[in-house]
């Protein structure tokens, strides 16, 4: 995996966020940041450029995963992998209004994120 690769975590519980970032270390991936509401990740995508989100769907503000990336995909192309124990389709069907790479429910493990970024990279080498 590409190690130049930057990922926003935006997760607003603390073990999953440090799951996500020990997967994201075995994978081989050293850039990425953590932000725990769905304000913080506007800003974030609006300061710096990433390669891929990983989206929590609840987040600790009024503003949930799938608002927080509808912003920004307003002035930023980035591909959004939700990762969500909330699975009501209402919700999916909202993430597929604007779009997403992969919508996985929690818990997640290893190899579901992994198979997840390999595709999201082989797309992006076609």
């Amino acid at each position: 995996m590409n190690p130049d690769f930057k990922i926003l975590i935006v997760e607003d519980e603390l073990v999953l966020q440090l799951m996500l970032e020990h997967m994201l270390k075995k994978m081989g991936f050293s850039q990425y940041e953590k932000v725990t509401k769905g304000q913080s990740a506007v800003l974030k995508c609006k300061e710096g450029d990433y390669d891929l989100i990983l989206m929590d769907i609840m987040l600790q503000d009024d503003m949930d995963g799938i608002e927080a990336y509808r912003k920004i995909k307003q002035t930023k192309t980035i591909p959004v992998i939700y990762i969500t124990g909330n699975t009501d389709p209402k919700n999916r069907e909202r993430a597929a209004e604007i779009g997403y790479h992969d919508y996985i429910g929690k818990p997640i493990t290893y190899s579901q994120l992994k198979k997840s970024i390999q595709r999201l990279l082989d797309s992006q080498s076609v």
